[in-house]
């Protein structure tokens, strides 16, 4: 299978993941998964789907699967999807297969790929342990999302439900200084600094806000998907 590339050398791509992993251990408290953070919804009948979006959803190392979700944490990962998909390049078909598996509660997911077309051959626009631009675009859009984004060992990436914005936890400071450096060659972002940063990415990218409230959050992460993507550089 055919893999989407980018141009990051791989002593910055596993500096970049390191960074990530230092951060959330010593910059502040590490954060919990999504399903242990995510609160328990009120019991109400689950869905069954077996598409997110168009895409079709499949098990990690197996084939086409049925899902159930709660109905409104299915629909908030539709609007992701289509989200990462309006934003990738024109040549790639929206996206035809989504990787993974959901909590028994119906409310966490945890990704391992995003399949697309590209002439005609299926490529991975993400996939779990393959640290790229595509890797941190995809988590850019799943924080524009997500209150509740967990890497976890091995790759893949965990979600919960919930009205996403900015919260200064761990998981959104580690991943902010990691697409400062690895996505906006801002290499001083640190835990201590990264906001000064990630404002200087908002101010490149023509954005007037700040990172630290819900409108820079969205700018940040939605400018750090396209350029991760290839499909805005903001030189």
């Amino acid at each position: 299978m055919n893999h989407n590339g980018h141009p990051f050398s791989r002593r910055r791509l596993l500096a970049g993941a390191a960074v990530a992993s230092a951060v959330t251990v010593t910059g502040v408290a590490t954060a919990p998964t999504a399903a242990a953070a995510n609160p328990t919804h009120a019991a109400t009948p689950l869905v069954t789907r077996d598409r997110i979006g168009s895409a079709v959803l499949h098990t990690p190392g197996g084939g086409p699967a049925v899902a159930r979700f709660q109905a409104d944490f299915h629909d908030r990962l539709a609007a992701w999807l289509a989200f990462w998909s309006a934003n990738s390049p024109a040549a790639w078909s929206a996206p035809v297969q989504v990787v993974g598996r959901v909590d028994r509660s119906g409310d966490a997911f945890t990704l391992h790929a995003v399949r697309y077309r590209r002439a005609d051959e299926l490529h991975d626009g993400f996939a779990a342990g393959r640290v790229d631009g595509s890797h941190w675009a995809t988590l850019a859009s799943l924080h524009h999302h997500f209150p509740i984004v967990a890497p976890l060992p091995g790759g893949a990436v965990q979600v919960g439900d919930g009205v996403a914005g900015f919260t200064g936890s761990a998981g959104q400071l580690a991943f902010a200084v990691a697409a400062c450096r690895e996505l906006w060659g801002e290499r001083a972002a640190t835990a201590v600094g990264w906001r000064e940063h990630a404002n200087q990415v908002l101010s490149r990218a023509g954005q007037r806000a700040d990172v630290a409230s819900r409108a820079g959050w969205a700018a940040f992460t939605r400018t750090s998907l396209r350029r991760g993507l290839g499909t805005e550089s903001y030189e």
